[in-house]
């Protein structure tokens, strides 16, 4: 079951927003997040995480972004399921390779 999103996706996008636009007229990301964070009731340290994924995706700095991010995950998902199949099939192949009875094991 997924986890529930606590904020909708529009106030997050807003929060950003709000938060770079202050961090341009200001400078200071610290006192921007803390403003937005309480203005918005959002803490500061989640409002943080959002700017640096959104600075990560835009590009404005260095990272993996959320697409690479979900396509990893995805990739290391079918690799753990393609390793256990294989796992499965060499202990099929084990099993009925030492079958006794099996025609032309002489």
């Amino acid at each position: 079951m997924p986890a529930l999103k606590k904020y909708p996706p529009e106030l997050k996008e807003r929060a950003i927003r709000l938060v770079l636009d202050s961090v341009d007229e200001n400078g200071g990301r610290r006192g921007a997040c803390t403003r937005v964070g309480t203005q918005l009731g959002i803490p500061v340290d989640t409002l943080r995480g959002w700017v640096q994924r959104a600075e990560i995706d835009v590009g404005a700095r260095p990272g993996v972004t959320s697409d690479e991010k979900a396509r990893l995950a995805e990739l290391e998902k079918e690799n753990r399921e393609l390793r256990r199949a294989n796992a499965i099939l060499r202990r099929a192949s084990a099993f009925f390779a030492a079958e006794p009875g099996r025609p032309g094991s002489r």
